[in-house]
């Protein structure tokens, strides 16, 4: 059962806004066993809906649409989908009406003609109650094919997802199961991942499916199952599974659905009841951060020092001005005392320091632009590692961000 997703609006091509919208549905479709096809985006343009649409009725067995159904004139959804089905009567739903009449009542805003037009739909179309908004969702069945229009606004569209598009996709279609399951790794490349594996990857099952995901600083292995017998896949992946934790054990920290390596880091730190503590240069603050951008991380996060010149390592993190004028703030040695200080001052289990030039100069160090030192003190002691990031700037800072963390989690699992 395959799905296409065509989002409609200006505001998307130029950047305006992002398009979270299609990455929201594809989860849902997926959960209950539909994979999403394709993804489209189109200018609010009649013959580029129009075109849209035939080209996806050929390739798929369902259509979701968001964008374009506001009342004003340059929302011409409604209508252009209206042609595409050869309807040329629109019908005016009462509950529709008293719907956005209460909405409208409740925040003091007068109710007129053009609302009024908000209420009608096409006569083809199954009306879809939209309670968020003034807008209904469309339901249309042609050649083998459902088409759903929903407006654009994340929370109106999700609102009809959950109550009303979703619940109906269930009951038209015997959809098979989907399941994922989702292997961390941390330290080596794709490419060096990939070469590891490669027998046990050429032997997969025929339903099931391996992608690489890589970011910064890690790689995560994606399974994906899908067939009718859900006793079948779970039991097929848990058994692949184990093959690769055999494979990969060294550099494995876990199965994940969606988990941020903050998020994972979040929950050793919870499990052992340790603390972390940050002295960033480099960065700027974005380590932390990224620590706290995790619900509860006041558990375990004890704060931050960024000390981004070198008068504020000496008198926030008492590096000696011997040091630096020996080794300059761009060292090892700086590092380790960056490290070693937050540590003591927060009185905390871990800390991670970092230093380095991250460009567009080398300002005045003798270090190129991408060497960056890493330093993760903990109570069985401290160790520095010296990478060269490259450039540009922002790839250099990411890098070092989620380098940190890796090393932090390596830190942490060792026994």
């Amino acid at each position: 059962m395959n799905a296409e997703i065509i989002t409609i609006g200006d505001e998307i091509l130029i950047g305006q806004t992002t398009d979270t919208n299609s990455q929201w549905i594809g989860e849902q479709l997926n959960k209950i066993g539909v994979s999403v096809y394709q993804i489209t985006s189109i200018q609010d343009d009649q013959q580029h809906i129009l075109n849209a649409l035939r080209e996806a009725e050929d390739r798929v067995d369902i259509v979701i649409i968001t964008g374009g159904l506001g009342p004003t004139k340059d929302d011409i959804t409604k209508k252009t989908i209206a042609q595409y089905f050869n309807d040329d009567k629109c019908i005016e739903y009462p509950e529709v009406t008293e719907n956005i009449k209460k909405m409208f009542k409740k925040y003091n805003i007068p109710y007129n003609k053009v609302q009024q037009y908000q209420a009608q739909i096409p006569s083809k179309a199954t009306m879809l109650m939209n309670r968020f908004g003034t807008a209904p969702g469309m339901w249309f069945h042609q050649n083998n094919t459902v088409f759903v229009s929903m407006p654009g606004v994340p929370y109106e569209m999700k609102g009809l997802m959950q109550n009303e598009v979703i619940p109906r996709i269930q009951k038209q279609f015997k959809l098979p199961f989907i399941i994922h399951k989702t292997i961390m790794t941390y330290g080596q490349g794709e490419s060096v991942i990939a070469e590891r594996i490669e027998d046990w990857e050429n032997n997969l099952p025929t339903f099931i499916k391996l992608a690489y995901l890589p970011s910064f600083g890690r790689v995560r292995l994606r399974l994906t199952a899908k067939g009718r017998s859900k006793e079948l896949l779970v039991e097929s992946l848990d058994k692949e599974l184990k093959k690769l934790y055999v494979l990969l054990s060294d550099i494995i920290t876990g199965t994940e659905s969606g988990v941020s390596i903050e998020k994972y880091i979040g929950d050793l730190l919870k499990e052992t009841q340790k603390t972390l503590c940050t002295a960033e240069s480099i960065t700027g603050g974005k380590i932390a951060a990224t620590i706290v951008s995790v619900p509860g991380s006041s558990a375990y996060f004890m704060g931050s020092y960024v000390t981004y010149t070198s008068e504020m390592k000496q008198k926030l993190l008492d590096v000696s001005l011997t040091t630096i004028q020996q080794y300059s703030v761009v060292s090892s040695e700086v590092v380790q005392q960056m490290a070693l200080s937050a540590k003591k001052k927060t009185n905390s289990d871990y800390a991670i320091a970092v230093t380095g030039n991250a460009g567009p100069t080398s300002d005045k160090t003798d270090k190129s632009i991408g060497v960056v030192f890493i330093a993760i003190a903990s109570d069985k002691g401290i160790y520095v590692e010296e990478f060269n990031f490259g450039q540009p700037r922002d790839k250099v800072i990411n890098r070092t961000v989620y380098k940190s963390l890796q090393l932090l989690a390596q830190e942490i699992l060792k026994k």
